[in-house]
C-alpha cells in the first residue's frame, strides 16, 4: 500500500496515468488499512496528500464497496473546514461518485464558492446525490450553476439539469 501511496503523490498530475493506476489499485484492496489511510492523507498539512485522500476515499465509498457508508462522513467534515479550491474541488468529484444523498447539504453550500473550479465540483456533484425525486433546494443550486458566469460551470450545470434522475451522467 505504502508503494502504491507514494507512487501516486509522485505523479505530479492530479489526473495523470500513474496516479489513478495507484489509486485503483488501492481500491481494490478495498481493506481498512487503505481506507485508514486514506484518512489519515485527509489530515495532512499538503494540499497534494490531503487531494489523494480524498480521491481515494470517492473510489473505496462507491455503492456496493465496503466503505460507501463510511466515506461520505468524512468527506463532509473536510468540506466544512478546507480552504484549499482544488482539495474541495476534490471533494465534490467524490461526492459524485459516492453518489449519497448525505453528501448534499455540503454540495449545496460549496455551490456558492468564489472559486469556478469549486462550483465546477458542485455542477458535476449535484445530480449525483440529488435523490430521485430530485431535492427541491438541490435543483434550485443547480438552476443557478446553470447561470453561472463560468461558462465550463453553467454547461456542466446544464447538463446536469437535462438528465437529473436520468441514467448517463455519473462517470
Amino acid at each position: 500500500m505504502r508503494e502504491l501511496i507514494q507512487s501516486a503523490l509522485a505523479d505530479a498530475d492530479p489526473d495523470g496515468a500513474t496516479r489513478w493506476r495507484a489509486i485503483s489499485l488501492l481500491q481494490k484492496r478495498g481493506d481498512q488499512e487503505t481506507f485508514d489511510e486514506a484518512k489519515r492523507l485527509c489530515s495532512s498539512d499538503t494540499a497534494n496528500e490531503r487531494i489523494l485522500g480524498v480521491d481515494i476515499l470517492g473510489q473505496l465509498g462507491r455503492p456496493g464497496l465496503p466503505f460507501a457508508g463510511r466515506s461520505v462522513p468524512v468527506l463532509r467534515a473536510i468540506a466544512a473546514d478546507e480552504r484549499d479550491p482544488m482539495v474541495l474541488y476534490s471533494v465534490l468529484i467524490a461526492f459524485g461518485h459516492l453518489k449519497d444523498p448525505r453528501a448534499l447539504p455540503s454540495v449545496i453550500e460549496l455551490s456558492a464558492h468564489e472559486d469556478p473550479r469549486v462550483r465546477y465540483g458542485a455542477a458535476y456533484a449535484l445530480p449525483n446525490v440529488l435523490g430521485c425525486p430530485p431535492d427541491r433546494d438541490g435543483l434550485d443550486a443547480l438552476s443557478r450553476l446553470a447561470k453561472d458566469s463560468d461558462a465550463d460551470v453553467a454547461e456542466w450545470a446544464a447538463l446536469g439539469l437535462a438528465l437529473t434522475c436520468g441514467e448517463g451522467l455519473t462517470d
